[in-house]
């Protein structure tokens, strides 16, 4: 075993630092007032007004916050959710399956990764529009039940972790195509598709621009509350970092539920590697 030298020890520990000071300063003004903002050195101890913050943020008449709170966590749940169910559904199908036209349908979806998000807003902005979904949660949630990077990545890992004598002992036995899906092959995948959960779990709550665009202000996401806190003619700045601890709080709960699958995953592929 190779024994790590107290310069490694030394680097770890101060990107470690580096990457959680932000974060700490962040809710350590969310608990004082907007006096200390921008004091130097800044301060590294919480204060005694977070539970006022809090109350006050909540209380917000123009942010939206627990409705827009809801309102990510629906629309993040639902599009994690289909996505893995999806993505993992359509991996299988092009890793295991044989069917005319697979390989030219992979390459549409591979391709539809290579065009910007951006380009899309427009005419999806049209179809919301003749749907009626302006300002309407399934706006934000249905346009991306699922990614083409998720059926990709679902794709390369079930060729490499579902065997084909495995599925063909399945057949034997009288699964059906679902069934072997479901009983043999989501198994194996639960690696990737902790991956991906957290991915698409983070990517959804994190999304500004397409919620910015089909929801009103009475009606946001977390983001799009966070962003009415700025927007106030007074810069209230513990208003905003105690909104935004608050909005990170369901990613580190995300984060926790499928860190081990995420290990997992890592030391698996390290081992096959």
């Amino acid at each position: 075993m190779w024994n790590a030298s107290p310069l490694t020890y030394i680097t770890l520990i101060a990107a470690l630092a580096l990457s959680i000071f932000p974060i700490y300063w962040m809710i350590a003004v969310a608990t004082r007032t907007n006096d200390v903002v921008a004091d130097v050195p800044p301060p590294l101890l919480p204060g005694g007004n977070g539970a006022g913050n809090i109350e006050r943020l909540f209380g917000n008449p123009d942010a939206y916050f627990a409705k827009g709170l809801l309102n990510s966590v629906i629309a993040s749940g639902v599009v994690t959710i289909t996505t893995v169910f999806f993505a993992s559904l359509a991996g299988f199908a092009f890793a295991k399956l044989r069917f005319r036209g697979k390989n030219g349908l992979l390459l549409v979806i591979i391709a539809t990764m290579m065009i910007p998000v951006q380009m899309g807003i427009i005419p999806l902005y049209m179809i919301m529009v003749e749907l009626g979904w302006q300002n309407e949660l399934q706006a934000v949630i249905v346009p991306f039940l699922v990614t083409g990077f998720g059926v990709f990545m679902m794709r390369q890992y079930a060729e490499q972790a579902v065997p084909d004598e495995l599925i063909e002992a399945a057949r034997v036995d009288g699964c059906t195509t679902f069934g072997i899906y479901w009983r043999v092959v989501l198994p194996a995948l639960r690696p990737a598709a902790g991956v991906l959960g957290l991915f698409t779990f983070m990517q959804t709550w994190n999304e500004f621009m397409w919620p910015l665009a089909v929801l009103n202000p009475d009606n946001p996401t977390v983001q799009l509350s966070i962003n009415n806190l700025a927007n106030a003619h007074f810069q209230d700045y513990t208003l905003m970092f105690a909104g935004t601890s608050v909005a990170v709080l369901p990613l580190l709960i995300v984060f926790i539920i499928f860190g081990r699958q995420i290990i997992g995953g890592i030391m698996e592929g390290a081992v096959k590697a």
